[in-house]
């Protein structure tokens, strides 16, 4: 569980930025779980694989920094590029946010040692 203080921004997304931000990526995890899941339940498919994958960027950075799994980052990794082409297509509020989570996921990944 993480320490749920740290996050006081009002938009899941902007508490995303923020864990990824600070390389909190097992919590960045988490935060947009309830509005994927959401998404999925009303039937909004695309814009839950947009999660999906902003979800995914998170979790392979959490692999290989915080669970010390390169083998699990590359099997995660290629599921957040693989949605991102979707972000162009659906209709987000603040889709400013959601372009700028992807690349700030895409600049921690450079960090990756290859």
């Amino acid at each position: 569980m993480y320490d749920k203080e740290k996050f006081t921004q009002t938009l899941a997304i902007d508490r995303f930025i923020y864990a990824v931000e600070n390389d909190f990526f097992v919590e960045a995890h988490e935060l947009l779980e309830d509005d994927w899941n959401m998404y999925k339940k009303i039937g909004e498919k695309n814009k839950a694989l947009v999660l999906k994958g902003l979800i995914n960027g998170a979790t392979a950075l959490a692999l290989y920094f915080e669970k010390k799994r390169p083998a699990g980052y590359e099997k995660v990794w290629p599921v957040f590029h693989k949605y991102l082409p979707l972000l162009d297509e659906v209709s987000l509020d603040n889709k400013d946010r959601f372009y700028y989570a992807k690349e700030l996921l895409i600049k921690k990944n450079t960090l990756v040692k290859k």
